[in-house]
């Protein structure tokens, strides 16, 4: 089953035809704005660089960012999960400031699929530490907002502000992602899909940014 992912990050105020080159984003390959981030050996290319196939075994996981970073934009990720028994394992498209992992003060939008026995998927959401959010989803509406966050002081929560980056994973989470259940590593290699490589998006600092706008995140099919 594909899942199709979508992030509004509109930090500061830009245009961008986004229906206009929902079509083209199938025909842009990984290269053209990605890179491996670690796992090297566990990434695949195939249909010339549209459709990438990242691997979990014991060994490592693997994961992708994007050449550039963003002040603004709409990001979409279209991507398929572990197919066999696969709690603890999960699966990522995200945007953060701190591409390399480090510790520190940054700002991130997660997406998060957790392992799953059978068809009813845990999608988590985390928006700059503004209270982790779970959903345990059947199917997906069209258009219909499942995260939203708007400037506002009040809710405790850092409004994003920095450089962000286009990210992609999967990983081990058994720590904290399936109530203590460990990876069952017979079931390995565990391996996801992830499709539509195109991003519509403002670079930080670019000449397109202008007024402080909201934010917001969405997930269909």
């Amino acid at each position: 089953m594909w899942f199709y992912l979508i992030f509004f990050l509109v930090l500061v105020c830009t245009k961008h035809n986004v229906e206009g080159d929902r079509e083209a984003a199938d025909d842009v390959s990984f290269d053209q704005n990605y890179v491996v981030r670690y796992g090297n050996d566990h990434v695949l290319q195939l249909n010339q660089g549209r459709d990438v196939q990242l691997s979990l075994d014991q060994t490592t996981g693997s994961g992708f960012n994007s050449k550039n970073g963003y002040g603004s934009g709409f990001f979409e990720m279209k991507l398929t999960l572990p197919s066999s028994h696969s709690p603890g394992v999960v699966t990522t498209f995200y945007l953060t400031s701190h591409p390399d992992n480090k510790p520190g003060n940054h700002d991130e939008l997660d997406l998060e699929f957790l392992g799953t026995d059978g068809p009813k998927y845990t999608l988590q959401t985390n928006i700059n530490g503004g209270g982790e959010q779970r959903l345990h989803l059947r199917f997906f509406v069209d258009n219909i907002p499942i995260r939203v966050l708007k400037k506002n002081p009040s809710l405790g929560a850092k409004y994003p502000t920095q450089e962000m980056f286009v990210e992609g994973s999967i990983w081990n989470g058994e720590s904290w992602a399936s109530n203590g259940r460990k990876v069952n590593w017979s079931k390995s290699p565990f391996q996801v899909h992830h499709r539509k490589f195109n991003i519509n998006g403002c670079q930080f600092g670019s000449e397109c940014s202008s007024e402080s706008q909201s934010s917001k995140a969405l997930t269909r099919t």
